[in-house]
């Protein structure tokens, strides 16, 4: 009675619901690479991870696509194409990655256009450690990291960061391309085997082949996407393919000299905008009229086409874990699912390739992307590279587990310094097992009652000795039956005898 002191009338409230779990996010990727910008405004976004939504916030934050230095030339009377040697593809991966059912994600920018290098271990070595402090993250995507020399130690620093700092997340890994049309499948794989390490293998998954997407068609290929022409040079000599006296040729070397002397104008005075609009108005003509007239010309340039449009899978896989998220769950397998903008895979895998694929000796598992007639291109794989491991061999087994353990971690943090007594494990002991039988009912854990799927375990005796609580620790055990997809579909057909 000693709070009451003045006549009146008192109310107070009472919980009547104890605390439950806020289910984590499952779905956050986190992609590293080079960007055209990084500013929000005045302020710089270089190396710091920044959350989009959508296609037209990564443009408006981080810019729009490089200008793809692929160069015609001249060479033994044919029209040759020369590559860029530093391709930077996150623009086109993000394309893939929301084309394929992606939503949040994060961003991290670690260099622009004008390095003129490919990612190094460094910059992801750097934009990882940022990412420590993103809780939301639950996958790390580095799409670049194929066409980096340093592409080994960024595996590794990525499985680490993963597996050992923060234990919360898993990495999506490509495989590099073949180096020539006579290599073998193998050979791209047992390179990624090898330098992928042996540690944290159930953190890191990995997708094969590249894939020949549709991002890009024919018109986007053009003097504002693409430098076509060297004009710091001499004209190309095109009487070969033009033919010698040609209206088309003599136009080719008039427009070529035209475009050199407005380009020389553009780059004396950078300010002024009307000498770059009649630079970019002359190239659009000179291609326009090549591509009109010159087949040798058109075919060069839907060869850059599919240049562009050839991308490794992270950026697509990582849309796709996001949409099965959505529609299914975590622990629904990402695979048997269909990737979208894309014409074909590099590679044509059968069955007999994807043996090794798929159970290598070593456990170190690649997943395949495989088109079938009437279905179009699909995931055909859901492993780890831990694949001699019962228990973390398939993708969504881990990331099930992960989303469990990180959304009960956070719950129990309303527990630190709480009594370490009954009344404390009562409380959280149900608020775990509401969060698991909610999981149950979803078809997250297998069993045919919640008793079969999931057990939770706290107590004196049972979990803790009297030394432990003298030392302030509190010990609970969960137990689930997380379900497996169904990997091989055995049916048995024997015939009977005719009974009527």
């Amino acid at each position: 009675m000693g709070e009451y002191k003045t006549p009146g009338v008192y109310i107070k409230e009472k919980n009547a619901f104890g605390t439950s779990v806020v289910e984590a996010e499952t779905a956050i990727p986190a992609f590293i690479g080079i960007t055209e910008k990084a500013v929000n405004g005045d302020e710089s976004l270089l190396g710091k991870p920044w959350k989009i939504t959508s296609m037209t916030e990564f443009t408006t934050y981080f810019g729009g696509a490089p200008l793809a230095d692929f160069k015609l030339s001249v060479s033994d009377g044919k029209l040759a194409v020369t590559e860029p040697t530093v391709p930077f593809t996150l623009y086109y991966q993000m394309v893939m990655f929301f084309a394929n059912g992606g939503s949040t994600c994060y961003i991290v920018s670690v260099g622009d256009y004008t390095s003129k290098t490919p990612i190094t271990g460094d910059q992801v070595k750097g934009a990882l450690g940022k990412l420590e402090k993103e809780q939301e993250v639950t996958m790390i995507v580095v799409p670049e990291a194929v066409y980096s020399p340093n592409y080994a130690n960024i595996l590794t620093d990525v499985l680490q960061h993963c597996g050992s700092t923060m234990k919360n997340r898993i990495a999506i890994f490509d495989v590099q391309l073949k180096n020539s049309a006579g290599n073998d499948i193998e050979k791209p794989v047992e390179k990624f085997r090898d330098v992928v390490g042996s540690n944290y293998m159930s953190f890191g998954a990995a997708y094969y082949p590249w894939l020949n997407t549709s991002v890009l068609s024919e018109n986007d290929v053009n003097p504002s996407s693409v430098a076509l022409w060297d004009y710091d040079g001499e004209a190309p000599d095109l009487t070969a393919i033009l033919g010698e006296g040609s209206k088309l040729l003599a136009y080719f070397n008039t427009a070529f000299a035209d475009i050199k002397a407005k380009k020389a104008a553009a780059d004396a005075d950078a300010t002024n905008s009307d000498l770059a609009q009649q630079l970019v108005a002359a190239e659009t003509d000179l291609h326009n009229a090549m591509l009109q007239n010159c087949p040798a010309y058109k075919s060069a340039i839907k060869l850059i086409k599919d240049k562009l449009n050839l991308l490794p899978p992270s950026a697509s896989m990582a849309g796709i874990y996001t949409a099965v998220d959505n529609n299914r769950g975590v622990w629904k397998a990402p695979a048997n699912v269909t990737v979208s903008y894309v014409t074909s895979p590099t590679e044509v895998i059968n069955d007999y390739l994807q043996e090794d694929l798929n159970m290598p000796m070593n456990g170190k598992a690649v997943n395949a992307i495989r088109p079938f007639p009437g279905e179009g291109i699909k995931v055909w794989g859901a492993r780890t590279l831990d694949g001699n491991s019962q228990d973390w061999r398939y993708v969504n087994v881990r990331r099930t587990m992960l989303f469990l353990e990180t959304s009960v971690k956070n719950a129990a943090r309303a527990y630190v310094f709480e009594p370490n007594d009954a009344s404390t494990w009562i409380n959280m002991k149900c608020m775990i097992e509401n969060f698991l039988r909610s999981v149950w009912k979803r078809g997250g854990l297998a069993g045919a009652t919640p008793e079969d799927a999931f057990e939770v375990h706290v107590g004196l005796g049972d979990t803790m000795t009297s030394d432990d609580i003298l030392e302030g620790i509190l010990r609970i055990t969960v137990l689930v039956a997380i379900s497996r997809p169904a990997e091989f579909i055995e049916i048995t057909f024997q015939q009977q005898m005719q009974k009527s």
